[in-house]
């Protein structure tokens, strides 16, 4: 009897296990399924997260990225790319064609769509901007060779071309600024030596032509020679208190002979303020200013140097004239090496053409900004900035009062 009992009690059993067992079963599988769920998110924020890091990468690139499929559509444009061509954001899915509308960029990558492999290339560009682009390219091939596409880096040569164009400058004007005088020098030795040098007047004469000229190569030569130091950024300023007052009486005094052979009154209102700065260096500046005043202003005229505080503990320096003044196109190149408004007058007064362009530079290793205002017919400025010495008791008083001796207030 107790077998047929116990069959009966696990037949009985025997549903309530089942739904046990598909309860756990279910529970584990809702478990996995939740797991897996996790993982696949995890998986889509990592994905998230590396797209997101791929194209910051991209985009603090300096150079430009542009990816096409084997259609010929943009699949990846970087934001260099989109800047150096001034298009929109998001190109995706364009031809070149469409996305930046220059003949010249689906041009110069032709070769590429045909039998090349690679692709090195410039490209000049007049918009947005005036721009030169090197392109370097390769065909994008899979596993088993077959053609996905192409691949473009651009790099931005437009620096690069202009310090080419302004080296190729520089040696022309050197080699004018010395041929003129050493052709001078060569004519004048070549006559005295054909008999000249017999004259004694023509003699003495055609020697103060050769004295002149040789000073005129040794400016230049000197001139030269500043300029190549400032610019290596290896000059090393001796920057001490410096009381601008002083520097301009100096300065005015080794000018007045000059200035009384011209007929220009020098004329000073400045303030007793002491200025952080090299010395010798300060003077250079205000010594090629003053000159040039002199040299371009009208006979009988008058040369000004004057000064205001300027913003973040600045000094504003002006060389003012009363000359004919500078056309407005001249002004943004007047600090340029070699850059003359007058070339004939220049070399008459036997400027080497460098001056502004040493003021310019060592401002700027002063921390300084310089710059030009004229109109025709009504005298120029000159204005430079520099550091005043930090606690100076006139610092924040700096009025332009008159502080140099025999100086008049300014009209």
């Amino acid at each position: 009897m107790l077998w047929p009992v116990l069959t009966l009690l696990a037949l009985a059993a025997l549903p309530v296990v089942h739904l046990r067992w598909r309860a756990r079963f279910l529970d584990a599988k809702d478990a996995a399924d939740a797991r897996m769920d996790a993982l696949r998110e995890a998986q889509r924020r990592d994905s998230v997260q590396l797209q997101a890091q791929q194209r910051a990468l991209l985009d603090s690139m300096v150079e430009g990225l542009l990816v096409l499929d084997e259609r010929g559509r943009i699949t990846l444009a970087n934001r260099a790319f989109t800047s150096f061509f001034g298009v929109a954001a998001d190109i995706r899915g364009r031809t070149i064609l469409e996305a930046v509308r220059l003949h010249e960029l689906d041009e110069s990558i032709e070769p590429l769509r045909t039998q090349a492999e690679s692709l090195g290339t410039e490209l000049q560009l007049s918009r947005p901007v005036d721009r030169w682009l090197q392109i370097n390219g390769a065909v994008v091939r899979d596993g088993a060779g077959r053609r996905q596409g192409l691949i473009l880096v651009f790099h931005d040569l437009t620096r690069v071309k202009e310090l080419e164009n302004q080296r190729k400058d520089f040696v022309a004007n050197v080699s004018h600024e010395l041929r003129t005088p050493l052709s001078l020098i060569q004519g004048y030795v070549e006559t005295l030596l054909d008999g000249a040098k017999d004259d004694p007047a023509v003699a003495a004469r055609f020697l103060g032509t050769i004295e002149r000229n040789t000073a005129r190569l040794r400016r230049l030569i000197e001139d030269l020679l500043i300029v190549s130091e400032l610019e290596s950024g290896c000059v090393k300023l001796n920057v001490q208190p410096v009381a601008l007052s002083a520097v301009v009486a100096k300065v005015f005094e080794d000018f007045r002979p000059a200035a009384a052979a011209a007929g220009v009154e020098l004329r000073a209102a400045v303030p007793e303020v002491a200025l952080k700065a090299d010395a010798g260096r300060l003077e250079q500046v205000l010594t090629n200013l003053v000159d040039n005043a002199i040299k371009y202003g009208r006979e009988g005229g008058l040369v000004i140097v004057e000064a205001r505080p300027a913003p973040d503990g600045f000094l504003e320096i002006c060389v003012r004239d009363r000359g004919p003044g500078i056309a407005a196109a001249d002004l943004p190149r007047l600090f340029e090496r070699f850059y003359r408004v007058d070339r004939a007058r220049s070399r008459d007064q036997g400027g080497t053409g460098l001056g502004l362009s040493i003021v310019k530079h060592i401002v700027q290793c002063h921390g300084g900004r310089v710059r030009a205002e004229s109109r025709l017919g009504e005298g120029s400025a000159f204005y430079f900035t520099l550091p005043v010495e930090a606690g100076h008791p006139e610092q924040a008083e700096a009025s332009g009062q008159p502080a140099v001796a025999g100086s008049a207030p300014l009209p």
